[in-house]
Order: structure tokens, then sequence, then C-alpha cells
């Protein structure tokens, strides 16, 4: 082994690597997550060529404690939700690197809004409702750069984040002035309610990431993230890392669309103001 090489192996080697899963609003907790993070984490090791125990995972499906999580120092790498990103990205120092292809919908999704059959034709019929979605924890979101298209929402709209779908829509349902913005995923299970006869799409997003993978304040070395660079973008070669992304309900993680990005990003920064 040459000095040089020697080098590059000791600075692999360093310090363990905490990748920081932040997804606010989805299932599962921290607690319940951890094995399926723990087995994510020892693929991606190998896979990177690096030694047992160089990287360790967590999850977290609040965004606050995601959000403190990332400001540690071990935690150089992570996954987020798109939202998530847009809101916390530059206070956290977030560098975009990947996209995180989801189960069922892939690397972008598109976002819904749902509302009761006729009662909403434009973004002034939403005046003083309430706007229910996942990712109510970033409103410039979901009043902003989920509908860039569709019309700026009133200032009196209430945007409120549950988890509890099914809630709001039949809230909708009832009459009440309810809308929801669903993701990907629960637009396309939406033909399968019962009730869904009485709701309609009254607007729909333009294609956007679904996850974003990212480095953390600069905390990774060039050598180290082009090792994990790799474990990542093939950790489906390994039955090990097929099995990991499975169980975190993954395809893989593939090149960012920084086009679809940057028209969020100006999105949501339009709508923050």
């Amino acid at each position: 082994m040459t000095l040089s090489t020697l080098l590059a192996a000791i600075a692999l080697a360093a310090d363990p690597v905490a990748f920081v899963a932040v997804a606010p609003g989805y299932p599962g907790t921290t607690a319940e997550a951890q094995a399926s993070m723990d087995a994510f984490a020892a693929a991606l090791a190998a896979q990177s060529g690096l030694p047992a125990g160089s990287v360790t995972a967590a999850y977290f499906e609040k965004d606050r404690p995601g959000a403190e999580r990332l400001q540690k120092p071990d935690a150089a790498l992570g996954m987020v939700a798109l939202p998530f990103f847009l809101k916390e990205g530059e206070a956290l120092r977030l560098e975009p690197r990947l996209g995180a292809a989801q189960k069922g919908t892939g690397a972008t999704e598109v976002w819904a809004l749902v509302a009761k059959k006729g009662r909403v034709n434009g973004p002034a019929s939403l005046d003083g409702w309430q706007v229910s979605s996942v990712a109510g924890y970033a409103p410039a979101f979901v009043t902003g750069t989920a509908l860039a298209g569709w019309g700026r929402m009133p200032s009196t709209v209430k945007v409120v984040q549950s988890s509890q779908v099914l809630s709001s829509l039949r809230k909708a349902v009832a009459g009440e002035n309810v809308a929801v913005l669903l993701d990907g995923a629960q637009a396309a299970a939406l033909p399968t309610l019962p009730f869904a006869a009485e709701l309609e799409v009254v607007a729909r997003s333009a294609p956007l990431p679904t996850g974003v993978v990212v480095t953390v304040a600069k905390r990774l070395t060039p050598e180290r993230w082009k090792a994990l660079e790799k474990g990542l973008r093939q950790l489906g070669d390994r039955p090990d890392g097929a099995a990991a992304l499975e169980a975190i309900r993954l395809q893989g993680f593939v090149p960012l669309d920084s086009e679809l990005l940057a028209a969020a990003r100006k999105a949501y920064a339009g709508a923050a103001k």
C-alpha cells in the first residue's frame, strides 16, 4: 500500500458519519424506525467501502427534533423531505446532492389540492379556509411552492400540519371550510376512498423532487463524500442494500433534477416573503 493510499484509507475511516433522515408527518417514529435505519447504515458503509460502524443513521418524523439532530457535529449527511429542505436548508447549511426515489412515486411527485366537489374554483375561494397537509410545518410550501402555477392563496388561509389525512378529507366532505394538500402517494390513493366521488382535485403542482439527499455544513471531506455517493448510488446492487432500501420504502438514489429544485426554491422564497 502506498502512502497516499494509506492516508486516503485513514481519512475514510475517520469518526462515524451520522446519516439523518427527516420526513415530518410521515409514518413511524424514531424508535420504531431504528432497526431499519441501522440496517441501512450498515449496508451503506459496506457498499461505500468503509469499515463497519463508519455510518450511523436515524429517522425523525418531526421537524424540530430533525433540525436539532442535523445541527450536531457528526451529522454530515442526510435525506430530507422537500418542504423541510426549503424551510431549513439555508439555516442548517444543507447542500443538495442526490434525489431520493420513493417506492410508488419515484424521484418526483405531484401534489394535489383536494376539496369538496363544487366548492373551490380558484385561490380566492379559500378565503378564511383551513388547508391541511403533512407539509403544513412549512406554510410557504403549501401556499406557494406546491401550487405556484395555480395562484397565490389569500392571506386568510390557515395552514395546518396534520398526518390525519382521512379525518381532514371527511371534514371537507361534511362541508367544513377545509381543503387538503396531498403528496403524490396520498393523491394516488384518493380514488380508493369510499367518499372519493364527493371530492375533487382543484389544483396540482408541477413535478417536484420527492426527497433530497444533502451534505451538512461541509462536514464531509471530498474523499469521504465521493465514497458515500458511490455507495448511495449503488446501494441496490447488493442484497443487503436492496433489503435496506425496501425497509425504508425507497427505490434508490438518483441524480437530482437541479432545475426542478431551483424552481421550487424560487417559488418558496416568493411565498415566504
